[in-house]
């Protein structure tokens, strides 16, 4: 306790290591943050999921933040669904079993551009005669625009801007404009320009049958969306980002955990035993070093399997017998002659004993911020496989999604956030680790203090 009270505050003297262990203290809460307020199973549905989970979101488009940078505000989706009470709702009784059903929408529309598509879902509910609905929208002037009348099926989409019915009648009245621009523009605008204000959606839906029903759901997609963005299929990138943070810090600490503590204990073994022990110690280690890590894992991944925790074990299986345990059979060669050794061996105490309980504690100050600087190494070297698309198939990490971005065109189509997030996050994450474990070198090591 007192050689830690003493580290900590000779670390008070550097203030990039106090910035770095905010930053780890950060990642760590944030990390723990994520895994309760989505677990695992629910992560990994969420991000494997198709058109029925992220159907509401739109499609690659940049966080809503940026409108506070921006001085024409870019809209953000509109959801509204009868469902859940977010429509009025109405339903007359008329003759021989039929219903009228009214769903009134409304909402503000403030942005001053327009929404990338409108669409209606239809939920009916029905037995084998099938509800006829109309739909009006009027606009925040008072005027009143027929959309259309159909019969609704479950399942029955209505996109606006596909509608050919729809385009050829607001091109007779507004002009030759999709309809998600038509409907919210100012009349005789050019080029045009959103009309700001009020606006009402209304179905009118006649059932044939006494239980039947009708429920819809609009929604107006926006150009913006939630914290992180939209990827190419809807998915909130917040999932991954978040997600990210355990998988990197799990995968970095276990590595560099399990690489540097089994590579001094076996160093240690090999000095303490010295002879054959040594000599097949050291020639395992020099044929190790010629082999490359990250193309092995290349092939890992490529012919049997791509899961992270493959990969951990076979990045700490190459990790042990590393350049390090060279550094630190030198230190336990000096160790080994030390008089508390001898003594050690006076009173009888076994090979285990000495090198756990006296020869490895003496190299704990070099180990330290060895530790903490292998970390972000590891984290790079997952992120790196995932970019060349050999991450886990199934986690959402901070690789799988510059590797996304990457294949998807990112960069060409101008959507920098997709790459920068993750990009970011890596960096902020090494540069933490980095601070610390740089002035840790400087507290266990007194000749480094003066540089």
């Amino acid at each position: 306790m007192g050689s830690l009270q003493n580290t900590l505050r000779e670390l008070r003297r550097y203030p990039s290591a106090m910035a770095g262990i905010l930053v780890i203290l950060g990642l760590v809460v944030f990390s723990a943050y994520t895994v309760i307020t989505i677990p695992y199973e629910q992560a990994i549905t969420l991000w494997r999921g198709g058109a029925d989970i992220w159907y509401k979101l739109p499609k690659n488009v940049p966080p809503a933040w940026i409108n506070t940078f921006r001085q024409k505000k870019l809209p953000e989706s509109i959801i509204l669904d009868s469902a859940q009470g977010q429509a009025e709702k109405t339903k007359e009784a008329m003759s021989s079993g039929q219903n009228m059903i009214n769903l009134t929408y409304t909402f503000d529309f403030n942005a001053d551009d327009f929404p990338r598509a409108m669409v209606i879902y239809f939920r009916p509910t029905f037995d084998e005669k099938s509800p006829f609905v109309s739909l009006t929208w009027t606009t925040p002037d008072g005027r009143e625009i027929r959309l259309g009348d159909f019969a609704v099926e479950e399942g029955t989409v209505f996109r606006f801007e596909q509608d050919e019915r729809l385009q050829r009648r607001l091109k007779r009245t507004i002009g030759d404009y999709p309809a998600q621009v038509a409907l919210l523009m100012q009349p005789d605008s050019d080029p045009p320009t959103p009309l700001k204000g009020t606006y009402t959606l209304n179905i009118s839906a006649v059932t044939f049958e006494e239980e039947a029903d009708v429920d819809a759901e609009f929604i107006a997609y926006g150009k913006v969306y939630g914290i992180a963005g939209t990827d190419h299929a809807r998915r909130d990138l917040k999932i991954a980002l978040m997600w990210g943070a355990p998988v990197a810090l799990a995968f970095g600490l276990l590595a560099a955990l399990g690489t540097t503590i089994t590579t001094m204990i076996i160093a240690a073994f090999g000095v303490w035993f010295s002879g054959w022990v040594d000599d097949l110690i050291q020639r395992v280690t020099e044929v190790n070093l010629m082999l490359p890590l990250l193309p092995i894992l290349i092939m890992v991944g490529t012919f049997y399997s791509r899961s992270i925790w493959i990969m951990l074990g076979v990045t700490i299986a190459l990790g042990i017998f590393g350049g390090s345990i060279k550094t630190y059979r030198a230190i336990f060669l000096q160790t080994r002659e030390s008089p508390y050794i001898e003594a050690a061996q006076a009173y009888g105490a076994g090979d285990v004993r000495i090198v756990m309980r006296y020869l490895v504690p003496r190299i704990i100050p070099v180990i330290i911020p060895q530790l903490v600087t292998l970390i972000p190494t590891y984290v790079f070297l997952e992120a790196s496989l995932a970019v060349l698309g050999l991450g886990d198939p199934i986690l959402p990490t901070w690789g799988k999604v510059i590797q996304d971005s990457l294949a998807n065109g990112a960069l060409f189509k101008g959507l920098y956030y997709w790459v920068l997030e993750p990009a970011g996050l890596l960096m902020f994450t090494g540069l933490g680790f980095a601070m610390v474990g740089f002035a840790l070198d400087r507290v266990f090591n007194p000749r480094l203090r003066g540089l």
